[in-house]
């Protein structure tokens, strides 16, 4: 069964990015269930709110290339360690002070935004994707993308209890429990002392040249565009489904099975797209899973609300949550090699977290405009089909390097 994994490194750094990922993740998964007690115990609003999220993705995906190259220069323990210190200190001023007004825009948004760029996807998936060759990096990458899943099942569940028990303020504080074992765990996300699937030039290949292969590389500028829609789709979701099933009439323990749903079904989406990707090609399984996407939320938004409805589209979009990641990581790894991986991939990201900037603020902003979030799910539709279409071109074969030119 474990086959795959190549030696007893591989499988320490896979067992340490999936402890990873399953607590800065699942943390992060939990932030739209705060928003009333954020709005009766800060008086901030949707719109301050959403704003804050967007900031939050903003930075993440602005840090994600920063922790990448110190990753791929220092070691992927070094990033993460780092990132998990930020992610404490915006966790603790957000319950201890000062945290309205601007410092509430600091706390949630920049420094949270930082940690997640070290802590969440871009990092840890990259440096399982360098222990692992070419033929069961998508499994590797699957099982650690699964592990987020596991934390947005638990996560939400957990925090909803606790929000209703002990108040807002003493949940964060239990946040840092998980914050304090991932600084434990991030020791141990040790870099590869090989690069896999890779000739001289490809070892030697300077970061500079790495940047300005991949910057004019037409497969590479597709992922980016195409990455900026799952941001969108994502962070839309799982920030204002809350207010969105309130706005349809549902309680509020809908939007928590709704993302409860998502995080477990995300487990077998996530491993099942990491299975899928060494038997076919990674971009038509993205033009699948993004045309699936919008038939999800058309489904979704055009049915009668109920407890019916809600179950379908978390499981439906729970399958299709975090399954882009194990392609576009597997592409980018097939194309450039994994020297550079985890700055790459992160560039990457940067679209992504674009992405969910947009999906965060315009959420927010159309409500409080037009009393209603339509106009954001419309929107995630057209980005489906855009990003169904802009897939389709890439080239996945992998650069074939001279020597000259690695080092140039």
């Amino acid at each position: 069964m474990l086959n795959f994994i190549p030696n007893r490194l591989a499988l320490i750094v896979l067992i340490s990015a999936c402890s990873i990922i399953l607590i800065s993740m699942g943390l992060r998964q939990t932030f739209g269930l705060f928003f009333s007690a954020f709005e009766e115990g800060l008086g901030s609003t949707r719109t301050e709110f959403g704003l804050a999220i967007g900031i939050q993705m903003l930075f993440w995906g602005m840090f994600a290339p920063l922790f990448g190259v110190i990753a791929d220069k220092l070691g992927g323990n070094k990033a993460v360690f780092i990132g998990f210190i930020i992610f404490g200190l915006g966790i603790y001023m957000l319950y201890a002070g000062p945290n309205t007004g601007i410092f509430f825009q600091i706390s949630l948004g920049v420094l949270v935004g930082i940690a997640l760029g070290a802590t969440a996807i871009g990092v840890p998936v990259s440096e399982v994707g360098k222990h692992f060759p070419n033929e069961s990096r998508t499994i590797a990458t699957g099982i650690v993308t699964a592990a987020a899943s596991v934390g947005y099942f638990l996560s939400p569940l957990l925090t909803k209890y606790s929000l209703g028990l002990v108040g807002w303020e003493q949940t964060l504080k239990y946040f840092m429990y998980f914050i304090a074992l991932g600084l434990l765990v991030s020791l141990f996300l040790l870099p590869s002392k090989t690069i896999l699937n890779s000739t001289q030039a490809d070892r030697e290949q300077t970061f500079i040249s790495a940047i300005k292969e991949a910057s004019s590389h037409k497969g590479y500028i597709l992922l980016v565009l195409g990455f900026f829609v799952c941001g969108f789709q994502i962070t839309l979701v799982g920030t204002h489904i809350p207010g969105y099933m309130q706005e349809r009439g549902m309680g509020g323990w809908s939007a928590t099975i709704i993302l409860a749903l998502i995080g477990f079904f995300n487990i077998f989406g996530t491993l099942g797209m990491g299975y899928l990707g060494t038997k076919y090609k990674k971009k038509n399984l993205l033009c699948i899973l993004y045309a699936l996407r919008a038939l999800s939320i058309c489904v979704f938004i055009f049915s009668p609300p109920s407890l019916i409805n809600s179950i379908i589209f978390g499981i439906s979009f729970g399958l299709l949550w975090l399954s882009t990641v194990p392609p576009t990581n597997g592409i980018v790894a097939q194309i450039f090699g994994t020297k550079y991986l985890s700055t790459l991939f992160g560039i990457v990201f940067l679209s992504h977290q674009f992405g969910a900037f947009a999906g965060a603020f315009l959420g927010g902003y159309f409500y409080d405009v037009y009393g209603s979030y339509d106009y954001a799910w419309y929107m995630a539709i057209a980005l489906s089909i855009f990003a169904t279409i802009v897939h389709f071109p890439i080239d996945e074969k992998p650069i074939q390097r001279s020597l000259n030119y690695s080092q140039e």
